[in-house]
């Protein structure tokens, strides 16, 4: 079996910079020295060579002096509206193959109002919304409260809190003033599902076409070849329900490690079998690559519809506690396995192996 030189590339919460009145969950999504070591571990276990570099502007001059064949990305970025993309970009530059989804999609799977417009271009299920660049902008006739306000660019829960959900237009205008104010940033509001919250994490390419809007014969053959699909995850909300009511910011960080994981979620083969599907579609329509988690709510008062919050195409990887870590787990998959099987299906798809 032939061996690669792996550049393992991330920003770490230790080396993310500081600023006076910086928002306290601003550098949630970036990694701690243990998921990369892990994930070093775990490549270095599949036979390959493996350093890790800092996703920063240096990076131009340390990758030629380590000369990889292939860089294993999971860099958040610190700064602009598509920092995702930003080391992507250079790697483009400088022609070295990487993991996961490219520039674009990294781009409009950040800016959740653009994914919004795309997936509701495409007929696929999302909640109504609307975006805020200020606090009096009027409220679109067509939504109606309770609805739900987060930051438009942000991951990992950041700015939202118990207080996301919004009951009246106080409430509504009081959580667009404070997101504003600390994440500089437009707010999206959308139509809040009341249900459960269920996530899919998958790794695979597509093979083959699949369909760009939902069939309208809903009969019609659903294409997925080429991804496996881990089982669906369902966090136990219940016991925090009078302080959080949703997956917030606090319980994704600060109690990640004491929360109830149930995955396989209780869902019937059917529901599976549509929330899969829908994953497929997401997949296909924002261009992601090799891996990714998509979100869902499933509405309890339209029997469990399954309405379609977002996809992180740079889903975490942090030993026992990122949702698709679980999941794999759940799949009989452990931590190193997941990580190869991610880097595999981008070797794969280089045509590499």
């Amino acid at each position: 079996m032939k061996h690669f030189r792996v550049a393992v590339l991330a920003n770490l919460k230790k080396n993310a910079p500081h600023w006076d009145g910086i928002p306290e969950d601003i550098w949630s999504d970036l990694d701690s020295e243990k998921t990369v070591n892990a994930i070093l571990d775990a490549i270095r276990a599949g036979g390959n060579e493996c350093e890790f570099i800092e996703g920063d502007i240096q990076i131009t001059e340390k990758l030629p002096k380590f000369k990889p064949d292939i860089c294993f990305n999971f860099c958040e970025g610190h700064f602009g509206d598509a920092r995702e993309a930003q080391i992507p970009a250079i790697l483009e530059m400088m022609r070295i193959p990487y993991t996961a989804s490219k520039i674009l999609a990294l781009a409009v799977a950040l800016d959740k109002p653009m994914t919004k417009q795309i997936l509701s271009w495409h007929e696929l299920p999302t909640p109504p919304f609307q975006t805020f660049e200020r606090v009096d902008e009027p409220l679109d006739d067509d939504l109606q409260f309770p609805l739900f306000c987060k930051p438009s660019r942000e991951g990992t829960g950041m700015g939202v809190s118990a207080k996301s959900v919004v009951r009246d237009e106080k409430e509504l205008r009081e959580q667009i003033s404070q997101i504003l104010e600390h994440y500089k940033q437009p707010v999206l509001v959308e139509r809040f599902i009341e249900g459960r919250e269920i996530t899919v994490g998958f790794v695979g390419n597509l093979i083959g076409p699949v369909a760009r809007r939902l069939p309208h014969n809903l009969n019609a053959p659903r294409i997925q070849a080429g991804l496996h699909f881990l089982p669906p995850l369902e966090v136990d909300l219940k016991p925090y329900l009078a302080s959080d009511a949703v997956y917030s910011n606090r319980l994704k960080v600060d109690l990640a490690d004491q929360l109830t994981y149930i995955s396989p979620a209780d869902l019937d083969d059917d529901t599976i079998d549509e929330l899969n599907w829908l994953a497929a579609a997401v997949f296909r329509v924002i261009g992601c690559l090799d891996v990714s988690r998509v979100d869902f709510r499933l509405d309890a008062n339209d029997n469990w519809k399954p309405y379609i919050l977002e996809i992180n195409p740079l889903p975490g990887l942090a030993p026992g506690i990122s949702d698709i870590v679980i999941e794999a787990a759940a799949d009989g998959i452990e931590h190193a396995e997941l990580v190869n099987m991610i880097l595999n299906t981008a070797l794969k798809r280089y045509g590499m192996i």
